[in-house]
């Protein structure tokens, strides 16, 4: 057990360090770095969405099969998302978006990726407990995931608002939630398929109304032949990038 524990701290440690990346974009000029985040955005809204149907649904259905239960556990991660909105919108809405006053779509983000962090570090742990290879195979399959999602996210943050460095900071707090997610499921011994039958499903709902409420509407905002043909790229690519993870 004392290898397990090892394993998978080290593991969610690595893998929450992977949300410092946006590092690589602090230096950027502003006006360069606002005429990417729009196209960021579109490859987020892609990547949310190749998430759900590419890894997260067929992982559920894989490993417990697909009931009323799980139609119910996603309906309800739509539903509390969308009342979520509702209060955040309802304190902030008359509000201008500034550095001081984010957008409530940067925060809708935040807690998406924070509860999707959380599952990360419980699966991590889970799989560690089914045996040493599963785990570590895990892990490399999270990373290859979170690359690309601290990306977007890196670039939902700005886009809502945030200062560069507030934005890395969130990312790295939220990220660092599948350190407690991990605790979790090492203190209590859970199962894999214990945390599949809600957390999957919970999220997948999530993801699916940040994605289908939050991102996309942002993107019609964005007029222009040229624009709309690079952020239909970008959201194809966010796809592209779930679905290759399939395979490696």
């Amino acid at each position: 057990m004392a290898n397990v524990w090892a394993y998978s701290m080290i593991s969610v440690v690595i893998v929450s360090l992977f949300s410092v990346v946006g590092v690589l974009f602090l230096s950027m000029g502003h006006k360069k770095l606002q005429k990417m985040i729009i196209f960021m955005v579109s490859f987020a809204a892609g990547a949310l969405f190749g998430d759900v149907f590419i890894h997260l649904l067929p992982e559920l259905v894989n490993n417990i099969g697909f009931s009323l239960e799980v139609s119910l556990y996603i309906l309800l991660g739509i539903l509390l998302f969308f009342v979520l909105e509702k209060f955040i919108h309802w304190r902030h809405c008359h509000v201008p978006t500034s550095e001081k006053h984010p957008h409530p779509v940067a925060f809708m983000n935040l807690i998406g990726d924070g509860l999707h962090n959380l599952i990360d570090g419980m699966i991590i742990a889970g799989s560690y407990i089914i045996s040493i290879p599963v785990g570590i195979a895990t892990t490399v399959a999270v990373i290859l995931h979170e690359i690309p999602q601290e990306i977007s996210d890196f670039g939902v943050l700005i886009y809502g608002g945030f200062t560069r460095m507030k934005a890395l900071l969130f990312n790295f707090f939220s990220a660092f939630l599948s350190v407690i997610g991990a605790l979790v499921v090492l203190l209590i011994g859970i199962s894999f398929e214990n945390i599949a039958v809600f957390l999957i499903p919970f999220t997948a709902g999530g993801f699916i109304y940040i994605a289908g409420s939050d991102l996309i509407p942002e993107l019609k905002k964005e007029s222009g032949f040229k624009n709309s043909i690079l952020q239909l790229l970008a959201f194809f690519a966010g796809i592209l990038i779930m679905l290759l993870l399939v395979y490696i």
